[in-house]
């Protein structure tokens, strides 16, 4: 959850940089600051409450734009169809051009097969996929309805919603490019001229997050692969989505709306994530292990220290983080795939895991997903304490760090059922239990009508 919240802080201080017009550090500390008093004074029911509402936004702020952009490129407001389209004027595929402009600059080509192997792409779509399954903050969420059946179908629904939103994202990402690549280049050969740079490449420049530095005094704006001759020297990934409605020179309103929905969807999992460390912490930790007759005021108090905490960690680390947002939120969903997802499958589906077993199980496949991950990015994420170095001819069979969760996920099952082999069964009222979750009382018997 921490790493998670790493990445939420990188996106909370990317979006209050560029609206509040200050350094990205600066919008990061007064995100911090939002963060603590919004999760702090919210409980599991207010956060809820305002999740909901704070989805609603987040759906709109991401499709309605997406919906302009595919028009004005390609005519087609449905951007996945849109992604797959001609350009507008031209019979050329917006993918195919994107390819072009990216390779005569130096780039590799946008469209792939696989990232960087066919393994690495597979084991990288697992680690996703599992680590969906095991996240915490998601888990919890199922505790806030009344029923099985209200989970089961606020599941399936919001399945359904993240459907839309996942498969827009390519879309976006493209055509964010596209229209970035066409204001540094409006035509073949001819460079942006910095002096005439549009507002939007101002407004980012006091974020730091957008920086040009003019290596050969021409007033150009000239970007490409090459580090010699790129006067990019600064292009942050993460501001792409927020700035892509300003990029395309889309209504006002929808480029608010698109602020909105970054801030809300930051705020909320932010949210989600700080209740899941503090519940772990105040709940299972002191009043479970340590401090059995804790008041219920003082586990409040325990709860908000850990929050605090937790910001404080992931607000630090948001200053230097480990990867690009997206980058570390996989890294996330790689530690929840090696520790939480083989517990849960097989505390469900097998009877013969004891707590042994699983602890053992959950221990082992985070570790080595840890270590992976650490020896390459550094130590808690610093990269002057790597000693691999994040550099893929020293990756294990070409797995990338950022998706190596299923390989622990793997290590976390093999140990988990061997030491559930070797130390005694779970008791009988734990078994029946387990059957139970799978086949409820009264499902197999006749019904009158």
């Amino acid at each position: 959850s921490v790493t998670y919240v790493i990445g939420q802080m990188k996106g909370i201080g990317v979006a209050f940089s560029r609206f509040l017009e200050v350094d990205y550090g600066t919008g990061l500390l007064v995100g911090m600051g939002i963060v603590f008093v919004y999760a702090v004074m919210g409980g599991m029911k207010g956060i809820t409450y305002t999740q909901i509402a704070q989805y609603c936004v987040l759906i709109f702020a991401y499709t309605i734009p997406a919906i302009f952009i595919s028009l004005n490129l390609t005519g087609n407001p449905i951007p996945q169809l849109g992604l797959g389209s001609t350009m507008v004027g031209s019979d050329t595929f917006l993918l195919d051009r994107l390819d072009q402009v990216v390779t005569e600059l130096g780039f590799h080509e946008y469209t792939t097969q696989s990232r960087l192997s066919q393994l690495n792409m597979f084991v990288y779509t697992m680690s996703l996929m599992i680590g969906t399954a095991g996240l915490p903050h998601v888990i919890i969420r199922f505790f806030t309805v009344p029923k099985v059946a209200d989970a089961r179908s606020s599941a399936g629904w919001a399945l359904v919603f993240i459907t839309i939103l996942y498969t827009t994202a390519p879309a976006v990402a493209a055509m964010a490019r596209m229209n970035f690549m066409n204001t540094i280049e409006p035509t073949k050969g001819e460079y942006l001229t910095y002096d005439e740079r549009p507002q939007w490449f101002r407004n980012w420049e006091k974020t730091g997050l957008l920086e040009f530095q003019d290596k050969n005094g021409d007033g150009k704006v000239q970007y490409s692969a090459n580090k010699d001759t790129n006067e990019m020297v600064t292009v942050d990934r993460d501001i792409m989505v927020l700035a892509n409605p300003e990029i395309a020179r889309l209504p006002n309103w929808v480029i608010a709306l698109v602020a909105a929905g970054g801030l809300a969807a930051a705020l909320s999992t932010a949210a989600g994530l700080l209740l899941a460390i503090a519940s772990a912490i105040s709940h299972d930790l002191c009043k479970g292990v340590f401090m059995p007759d804790i008041s219920e005021k003082s586990e409040l108090m325990a709860s908000r220290i850990a929050m605090a905490g937790a910001i404080g960690v992931a607000g630090y680390l948001g200053f230097n983080p480990p990867d690009f947002a997206a980058g570390t939120v996989a890294l996330a969903f790689g530690l929840a795939a090696s520790s939480i997802f083989p517990a849960l499958m097989m505390g469900i589906f097998n009877k013969r895991i004891n707590k042994e077993g699983a602890i053992a199980g959950m221990i082992a496949g985070i570790t080595v997903t840890l270590l992976y991950v650490f020896q390459h990015k550094g130590i808690m994420f610093v990269a002057s304490t790597s000693f691999m170095g994040d550099l893929p001819q020293n990756w294990f069979l070409g797995i990338e760090p950022n998706a190596f969760g299923a390989i622990g996920a793997v290590v976390n099952f093999v140990v988990a059922f061997l030491v559930s082999r070797v130390t005694q069964e779970p008791p009988e009222h734990v078994q029946e239990m387990v059957e139970s979750i799978r086949m409820p009382a009264g499902a197999g018997e006749a019904q009158a009508h």
